[in-house]
């Protein structure tokens, strides 16, 4: 965020919301909550705009990211952590733009493609990469590289690209 503070922006109701938490070690969990029976899940689904979640958080704050969602994507915009990123979507697609980690990015997909930028060289990661009835322009494994680049998709395509002089800011 440019002005240093985390916001949340998301849509909730009386039967939908969220449990948010800040832990003792800085570790921000965001988790949907329902409080429905079961014919409440016959009819209308919510519009896309109420499904929609979005975070924003001050790089400096950053050494992990966690993501993990089900019946969604993930867009991440250009972004720097010290540490890891991990991304799970099962039945959604996974998207990125000059993604720059310290040491591992996990990304792990079921129905939906797994696309965008990496920031930094080919070279600078050892790579482990398996698509289950899809395509890949990954190999399926390459040791060389400091960091970690791990992709699994199932039933999806992979298509990521690496580029030394992208940039999160």
């Amino acid at each position: 965020s440019e002005d240093g503070q985390v916001h949340i922006q998301y849509f909730e109701n009386s039967k939908d919301y969220y449990d948010i938490s800040v832990s003792d070690a800085n570790v921000l969990t965001m988790t949907s909550a329902s409080d429905k029976a079961w014919q409440d899940y016959i009819g209308i689904t919510p519009s896309a705009e109420d499904r929609k979640r979005s975070l924003q958080i001050p790089n400096a704050l950053l050494e992990t990211l966690t993501l993990s969602t089900t019946n969604g994507g993930i867009t991440l915009s250009a972004l720097s952590v010290t540490g890891s990123i991990s991304l799970s979507s099962n039945g959604g697609t996974i998207a990125f733009e000059a993604l720059e980690v310290g040491n591992a990015l996990l990304l792990n997909v079921k129905n939906g493609d797994i696309s965008g930028t990496i920031a930094g060289s080919y070279d600078d990661f050892s790579i482990q990469s398996e698509a289950k009835k899809g395509e890949s322009n990954l190999p399926g494994h390459k040791e060389s590289g400091e960091k970690t680049l791990n992709v699994s998709s199932n039933n999806g395509d992979v298509n990521i690209e690496f580029a030394p002089e992208a940039s999160y800011s």
